[in-house]
């Protein structure tokens, strides 16, 4: 057998089908952001980012930094292997207490991504649970299906926030079998929000179990930044919140909270946290230094939502073609995968602005998009740059405006 045949076969088929991915080469200036360098062939130009999850611009603010710093230099830049080997380094048990303190559950367990918190604590739960069935959203993230797929046990996919189809699912599983929901508050392809109360409201209705993924609104909303579940007051209702230190916060990890016997069962059974090594403490301390500053402060997520909403005024003044979501997340659509690869060419290109393409098996097929995130550093003088490129980029792709000044609808 010839194996790297197997390998160039497989990355021709993705070529084949459209969906060859490529990453710029950039690197973001501290102090600066959004502005980044962008590196190509040997040379190097200043650019604009306008689709990083770093919402709040919580990865430069200077408390993060120096815990950052202070930390490592104290205490190393690793955490020397596993929990289960090398010990918890105490950075890290003070930002777990501060994630349980944050969403009002007793206690919460970091993993090293958001990605391995979700395969991880939802395979495990299920697999503990006698005879489980798994409820989950059609649209939860690729972690969230990995975490279902782990489980290895019965599931049932609910149609997308559809509160009928899930009740009727609910009801067609015994009283005294065991179920978790597993669904998000934000999604982040079309920026829409669950129906978490009326969500809770079945499970309480079907003695299910409830998993939710707060990762795109951690930080973002609520008083104290804790989420959709804060600001809408269900916290107490969900039984396991998960999160995300990678978005909003600024630094990296995830995080699972709810009771101290499933979280204690969690860290006991799942072999992606046993035998994961530990988060760095410096980053650890940074994490817990950004949860902190976001608990008490609401400017940053005021400020991100006033350029959110001058984007948005910008974008539909322009006619460019817009989702109308009740969240930051602001997708521009495009509807054709080499067009919409083109369309972000051309923007970091000729107009110096990076957007990454979102293309199939992310989104359906037909609703290829631009997916930016305006954050509160994004301007007045660059939300008109980036509105004059798009116009300029719609206009020599022949790519069709909107027809009035009315965004599309979720989901359209």
């Amino acid at each position: 057998m010839n194996y790297d045949k197997v390998f160039a076969d497989a990355i021709a088929r993705l070529h084949d089908e459209r969906r060859y991915r490529t990453f710029a080469d950039l690197e973001r200036i501290a102090g600066r952001f959004p502005r980044a360098i962008w590196r190509r062939g040997g040379h190097e130009r200043e650019i604009t980012v306008w689709c990083s999850n770093d919402y709040l611009g919580m990865g430069q603010h200077p408390d993060v930094l120096r815990a950052l710093v202070d930390t490592a230099t104290r205490m190393g830049a690793g955490a020397g292997g596993t929990r289960n080997i090398s010990g918890t380094n105490h950075p890290l048990v003070e930002l777990e207490a501060e994630l349980a303190d944050l969403h009002g559950k007793d206690a919460a367990l970091v993993f090293t991504s958001g990605f391995v918190s979700n395969e991880a604590a939802i395979s495990t739960v299920a697999k503990l649970l006698p005879d489980c069935v798994i409820l989950s959203d059609e649209l939860n993230h690729a972690s969230m299906i990995e975490g279902v797929r782990g489980a290895r046990t019965e599931k049932r996919i609910f149609r997308h926030n559809d509160l009928d189809h899930l009740d009727e699912l609910l009801s067609a599983i015994g009283p005294d079998r065991a179920k978790l929901i597993v669904f998000e508050s934000v999604y982040s392809m079309d920026g829409d929000i669950a129906p978490i109360g009326a969500i809770a409201d079945l499970a309480e209705k079907h003695n299910a179990m409830t998993y939710i993924d707060e990762v795109h609104a951690v930080g973002m909303y609520g008083e104290r930044g804790a989420g959709i579940c804060e600001r809408d007051g269900v916290m107490d209702r969900i039984d396991l919140i998960e999160g995300t230190l990678a978005k909003a916060f600024g630094t990296v990890g995830g995080y699972v909270t709810g009771s101290a016997a499933v979280i204690d069962a969690i860290r006991s059974y799942a072999p992606a946290f046993i035998f994961t090594t530990a988060l760095p403490p410096g980053m650890a301390a940074a994490a817990q230094a950004s949860i902190r500053h976001l608990k008490s402060s609401g400017t940053e997520r005021a400020a991100q939502q006033a350029a959110v909403a001058k984007t948005r005024e910008a974008l539909a003044a322009a006619r460019i073609p817009f989702m109308d979501t009740p969240t930051h997340i602001v997708p521009i659509m495009v509807r054709d995968p080499d067009l919409c690869r083109q369309a972000s060419e051309m923007l970091l290109e000729e107009h110096g602005i990076y957007i990454q393409l979102i293309n199939f098996p992310t989104v359906p097929r037909g609703t290829e998009r631009l997916r930016i995130t305006p954050t509160p550093f994004h301007d007045d003088g660059l939300i008109v740059e980036l509105a004059s490129a798009l116009v300029a980029v719609w206009a020599k792709l022949g790519l069709p405006l909107a027809t009035d000044r009315t965004p599309e609808t979720v989901g359209s």
